[in-house]
């Protein structure tokens, strides 16, 4: 068992980057078509890492309140938020600009002038 998950890795990976991380990407991509602010991703991941953290502990009898778990929790769930995020953003920005934007990536977009 690593020292980082507590518990079984076949709940981690349930728990934590199946539900929650899809949910945070979920949260990632309706905030960037909603033209909202990158900060508030962050906003929205602590109450979604209290979530898991609560069905670690309501299903497998986990720690409820462990400010490492819950620390490392929202790092992963801020980082499934941010791919959302991303490519709901570069997707946007190369739909409705498309004479100003071209895809350089999957997470990037330069301007159609800029060839590089």
């Amino acid at each position: 068992m690593p020292a980082i998950v507590e518990g079984s890795v076949a709940v981690f990976l349930l728990l934590t980057i199946v539900l929650g991380g899809g949910a945070a990407f979920l949260a990632g991509r309706t905030l960037a078509k909603e033209w909202r602010p990158i900060g508030l991703l962050l906003f929205y991941m602590l109450p979604l890492s209290a979530g898991v953290r609560f069905l670690h502990f309501a299903l497998y009898e986990h720690e409820l309140f462990s400010g490492f778990e819950f620390f490392f929790h929202t790092l992963i769930l801020m980082a499934f938020a941010l791919l959302g995020y991303r490519l709901k953003r570069v997707d946007q920005m190369i739909t409705q600009y498309p004479w100003l934007y071209e895809r350089s990536g999957p997470l990037a977009w330069r301007s159609k002038t800029q060839k590089t």
